[in-house]
């Protein structure tokens, strides 16, 4: 029993009061959990298309329509394939230059799925650089 009167004199309580500090507390976990959902994820930080490298001279162009058909130009010159038959044209290629860099040109309008698609391609048929094209 805190502040029990003994004979008529008063003691001094020495406990916190805890019940002000978990009001507070409460008020502040309802705050956070309603903005935490309102809060956007992490700036994704990625280069700008004006600090690029020229490409090398040598090199094969894969370029993919918005449609996803694939075309190659540079030191290959075939249109109209599909991903298969550009890898299989790609690794000929890559055995008289095994150092050869493919750049990749994708439309604006296509899905990131093919272009990722076609990046693991090539990195499984060998090409060791692969890079993709910007304005």
């Amino acid at each position: 029993m805190p502040a029990v009167a003994s004979r008529g004199r008063r003691r001094a309580v020495s406990e916190i009061n805890m019940v002000p500090f978990i009001d507070v507390m409460l008020v502040l976990l309802i705050i956070f959990m309603v903005t935490a959902p309102l809060i956007a994820p992490g700036v994704i930080n990625v280069p700008n298309a004006d600090s690029h490298d020229k490409p090398p001279d040598k090199r094969v162009d894969v370029q993919i329509n918005a449609e996803g058909k694939l075309s190659l130009g540079g030191e290959i010159k075939r249109e109209g394939l599909d991903e298969k038959q550009a890898v299989a044209a790609i690794s000929e290629a890559l055995a008289a230059n095994p150092e050869l860099p493919v750049m990749i040109a994708a439309d604006s309008e296509l899905r990131y799925h093919q272009v990722i698609s076609m990046m693991g391609a090539l990195k499984k048929a060998g090409v060791k650089r692969v890079g993709l094209a910007v304005k």
